[in-house]
């Protein structure tokens, strides 16, 4: 029995030891599958649990590599001294690529700014290993191999992607930030960010880089995070992004409907939600490239892009941030097809401020520029729910609408197309320039109202006497009628005072003030009889 049992021991000891020796078998395939994953993915986004492919562990430099978490987060570690490589041009021709790839592991080392006091050397260090990347970049000494991608994706996935700071008006609070008038926040890792940015640009633009392969790593997702680092409050960052983004559009054909999917979201994440994002003028630019390069005739989704995204970005506070961006790209849809003057238009008034001067005041500047390139069949679809807005503004006490609006007469283009439409428009506007002619407080307004009137004389001087007569008509209706509704009031006011005389009373009351005999009570007609007897 003893024996029998050491044997079942045996047994279950040696199938304990068979399942470790399975499991350590396995780990290798996993490990293996995770090291030859795509890096693009890898870089910006994949999960932690890939770990570090391979490639990069070259010249004992793999553990100054950060592994990239999620989302391109960089997960820090522990990490040996770092060390110093020598120059290309001390190493021969066939080492370099060799030598670049070091070099590359060495830089996904990130090191904290916020300290200037700590690895000061090892910061001057990676700043002198990346201006050499650069150098090798430009010099375009070889194609890249699919390896070199990797390692490339990977340097900057580390350096790049990272979680932005609050933004001032988060941390001030957005009803009393005003972002022209505050100071941004400057990103303290710039020394190295800024050289990182000249890396990613001549990569992109290298002759030596071919998209066909480097789409794989600069992919969709590599996209997403480069929009992301938009909201970045240092310009600085913002004006390298630009510029970048631009050249990842004209290289990489296959990605550019994406890219215009990706900006449009941004877009209406500020409309609809935020309304608060530092990049929208930069992407603005981009766009504005972007819609010059157009063929005609326009496809429908770029028509949908103006109508759904460009216009409804008039909505926000902010505008005055990006309207000179976004001013410049609607101007080019009409300039492509006039036929959507009226929409644009239309799209002006709809979202047109009403209790901001300073917004009404660039809306006019934009509505101007946009009735230069609108043609006279689209000028009248909307001429009249135009020229109600522009008397409203004509009449507005903030001086400098007032004056903005009056200025569209010294636009030759304007002036034709109300020239052609005179009996239309002068008598929407004529009541308004009556009035700023009568009782504006602003001289120059009421110098400008009177070129204005002249004009209008000059064109049809039958029309506007017309309208004169018309508007003379209406202000004596009208001061008719108010006299009545103050008599009324003043009615209503005695009738209300208790402590108003008898005769006052009896003046107010009319044949319907008399109580019916029917509700009178009896003995109160029977005393009203008996004093009248007496």
């Amino acid at each position: 029995m003893v024996f029998k049992f050491k044997r079942v021991m045996q047994r279950g000891t040696k199938g304990k030891t068979d399942d470790k020796t399975d499991a350590s078998a396995s780990a290798p395939d996993v490990v293996s599958q995770a090291a030859g994953s795509r890096v693009g993915n890898y870089a910006v986004g994949a999960p932690a649990s890939a770990g570090v492919p391979a490639s990069s562990k070259v010249g004992g430099a793999a553990a100054a590599v950060h592994p990239v978490g999620k989302f391109g987060a960089v997960v820090k570690q522990p990490t040996p001294s770092f060390e110093t490589l020598p120059s290309f041009r001390d190493v021969p021709t066939s080492d370099r690529q060799n030598l670049f790839v070091r070099k590359l592991a060495l830089c996904c080392r990130t090191f904290d700014f916020t300290d200037p006091t700590m690895d000061v050397k090892e910061k001057e260090i990676k700043r002198q290993m990346l201006l050499e990347l650069v150098d090798y970049v430009t010099s375009g000494s070889g194609k890249f191999t699919e390896a070199v991608f990797e390692d490339i994706t990977r340097m900057l996935a580390a350096n790049l992607f990272r979680t932005l700071p609050p933004s001032s008006h988060e941390n001030k609070g957005s009803e009393s930030f005003d972002a022209e008038e505050e100071e941004p926040t400057m990103e303290p890792a710039w020394p190295h960010l800024q050289i990182v940015y000249e890396f990613l640009l001549r990569y992109v633009v290298s002759s030596e880089t071919d998209a066909k392969l480097a789409k794989r790593y600069i992919d969709h997702s590599f996209v997403l995070r480069l929009l992301d680092l938009f909201d970045s409050e240092d310009p600085r960052e913002r004006e390298y992004l630009k510029t970048i983004l631009h050249r990842i559009y004209g290289k990489f054909m296959v990605h550019r409907p994406f890219i215009r999917k990706a900006i449009n979201n941004i877009f209406y994440r500020l409309i609809f939600e935020t309304e608060k994002h530092n990049g929208i003028a930069e992407l603005l630019e981009i766009l504005g490239s972007i819609i010059n390069g157009f063929a005609l005739p326009l496809k429908e989704e770029h028509k949908v892009f103006l109508v759904r995204a460009l216009i409804p970005l008039h909505k926000p506070k902010c505008v005055s941030m990006y309207h000179q961006q976004l001013s410049y790209c609607i101007i080019q849809f009409v300039e492509k097809d006039f036929k959507l003057g009226d929409v644009v238009i239309r799209g002006l008034l709809r979202y047109w401020p009403m209790t901001n001067s300073q917004k009404e005041v660039l809306f006019l500047g934009e509505l101007e520029e946009v009735l230069e390139a609108t043609q006279s069949a689209e000028f009248q679809k909307c001429i009249v729910p135009l020229f109600r807005q522009i008397g409203r503004c004509l009449n507005s006490s903030h001086f400098q609408v007032a004056e903005r609006a009056l200025f569209l007469w010294n636009n030759d283009h304007i002036v034709s197309l109300v020239a052609q439409n005179r009996q239309v428009v002068l008598p929407i506007i004529f009541p308004a320039l009556e009035r700023n002619t009568r009782s504006h407080w602003n001289q120059a307004v009421h110098g400008l109202t009177l070129n204005v009137r002249k004009m209008f004389v000059e064109m049809d001087q039958e029309l506007f006497q017309e309208c004169q007569r018309k508007y003379e008509e209406d202000e004596a209706k009208a001061k008719g009628v108010g006299e009545m509704r103050d008599l009324t009031w003043k009615r209503l006011e005695i009738a209300g005072n208790p402590r108003s005389n008898v005769g006052s009373q009896h003046t107010f009351a009319s044949s319907h003030d008399v109580p019916n005999s029917t509700t009178v009570p009896k003995n109160a007609a029977a005393g009203t009889r008996a004093s009248v007897a007496a």
